[in-house]
């Protein structure tokens, strides 16, 4: 956003900084316009209570994505950081009525069309259409100034990237690998439509044969997106994370769909809503979620462990190097990392012997994101090669905030001095910091060579960067975009110490 303009322009509301940059278009309340009017030369701006994973194409549609709930690391924040588009999430001051395709904030009425500018650097909203400047991508200055950068720096700086198209864009930015693949961001967005259909079809299947039978349709789509990033990756490592959210985000809410999944599996509709029914949970982000999912359905583990053996193996005989990185999220104690890793070591001796080939280089490790893995991350670390702090679940789990709903008080908090920043974009390091000191001592002292990565978005934030870095990890990761950012914050971090 041009910074003249806004400094002499008053913003109409203020939400939380949750994508950078600045971005204007006209409102628009549903996916499905976003795509409409963009398919038109319009430029739209996606306004809506919350984002789910249904809205993905309109959010990818729209110049920006605007929310009245949500916080730092709620949907809209997430996506939309991952792709580089403008965002401003837990705007709680506005009123969204998308039946009647308006929205209120203090006595304004704004209604579709209306043009509305954002500033996702500060979280600002403003009304009417602001002059916008462009981001340089290829700055070659940039490029010379991060080569100084990565000659001071010790710690390394990986990406959290998924589709193959993110991999590239970050390994330009200088990402030395991808901290965070998360295997259900391939049912989102462009061209997922039919691997989405299929993930539905195994989550509401009601047996092993019907499950097993979905899995098996899902397979190709899932291995040809594992093996095309580990493949834009030649050789960095890859950590891929098994299916971590709550299996009712991916049922779908519009009839039409519904109607589609029943037919599929030759149910009526009264079945299928039964089913989906049985999926919702009162506190899904500490429900059936994560490991819990391998656990119970051992069969969704064993898929997409195949997948990824499949295509190292694959790859391999290509003479592309691959190394692949099985983290297994949502791990409170030892036992449910023995339960898994002995399924995968079993898929694993099926593939090299299927695959004829003599191993395929890997490791093994979980996610630390619930306190108690802290602090009995010494029995971790008897099984898990790595660990890797997911520090959005730690932050949310840790200080008891919803990471979807810190948008309605968090302003209040900064500007009474409840809190001196927003913990999910920088990290306590008073609380949550402690916690993730304690899982990295105790985990050293049985594995010496233990990985020690970080792949919430506190990866991309200087001061998180420079506690990692004074804390141990071995490397940071975060959203393509804030790759740069965090080999600066690596480099000031190793001069710092450099001078003490």
């Amino acid at each position: 956003m041009d910074p003249k303009a806004e400094a002499a322009t008053k913003p109409l509301a203020k939400g939380l900084p949750a994508g950078p940059g600045g971005a204007k278009g006209m409102i628009v309340f549903t996916a499905q316009d976003a795509v409409d009017w963009a398919k038109q030369g319009k430029k739209v701006i996606l306004v809506r209570e919350e984002t789910n994973p249904e809205d993905v194409e309109g959010m990818r549609a729209a110049q920006a994505i605007l929310t009245a709930r949500g916080g730092m690391t709620s949907h809209a924040a997430l996506v939309a950081r991952g792709w580089g588009k403008c965002c401003v999430v837990g705007c709680s001051a506005l009123e969204i009525d998308s039946r009647a395709k308006t929205v209120e904030t203090h006595g304004q009425t704004l209604r579709e069309g209306d043009w509305l500018s954002l500033n996702g650097s500060k979280g600002l909203v403003y009304q009417g259409e602001m002059p916008m400047r462009d981001a340089d991508e290829s700055n070659k200055e940039l490029e010379a100034f991060l080569k100084v950068c990565n000659a001071v720096r010790k710690m390394g700086v990986r990406a959290n990237a998924d589709p193959p198209e993110d991999a590239a864009r970050a390994r330009r930015f200088g990402a030395e690998g991808i901290g965070l693949f998360r295997v259900e961001h391939m049912f989102y967005g462009k061209g997922s439509e039919q691997p989405l259909f299929k993930l539905r079809k195994m989550i509401v299947s009601k047996s092993l044969e019907e499950r097993r039978a979905a899995l098996n349709e899902l397979f190709p789509h899932v291995k040809s997106d594992i093996k095309a990033t580990l493949k834009a990756m030649h050789g960095l490592p890859v950590t891929i994370r098994t299916i971590d959210p709550p299996l009712h985000e991916f049922v779908p809410h519009e009839a039409e769909k519904l109607q589609e999944l029943a037919r599929a599996l030759n149910i009526d509709m009264s079945e299928l809503e039964r089913r989906a029914h049985g999926l919702r949970e009162s506190n899904p982000m500490m429900g059936h979620r994560g490991v819990r999912l391998g656990i119970t359905y051992p069969e969704v583990t064993e898929m997409q462990v195949r997948a990824i053996f499949e295509s190292a193996a694959e790859l391999q005989k290509e003479g592309v190097k691959a190394l692949p990185e099985i983290m297994i999220p949502v791990v409170c104690v030892e036992t449910e990392l023995k339960n898994q890793f002995e399924l995968i070591a079993k898929v694993y001796a099926e593939v090299v012997k299927a695959k004829k080939v003599r191993s395929i280089p890997h490791l093994v490790g979980t996610m630390i994101e619930i306190p108690r893995a802290c602090l009995v991350a010494n029995k971790l670390a008897e099984v898990a090669q790595f660990f890797s702090y997911g520090t959005n679940d730690l932050t949310q789990m840790g200080l008891g905030f919803s990471r979807d709903d810190t948008g309605s008080f968090m302003g209040d908090y900064l500007e009474k001095g409840i809190l001196p920043a927003d913990p999910f974009q920088t990290i306590d390091q008073e609380g949550v910091g402690e916690l993730i000191k304690i899982g990295v001592e105790r985990g050293r002292k049985v594995r010496k060579d233990l990985k020690i990565g970080i792949c919430g978005e506190h990866g991309g934030e200087p001061a998180s960067v420079e506690f990692c870095y004074n804390t141990g990890f071995s490397y940071v990761s975060c959203s393509p975009f804030r790759v740069p950012i965090a080999i600066l914050a690596s480099a000031q971090a190793a001069a710092k110490a450099r001078k003490k």
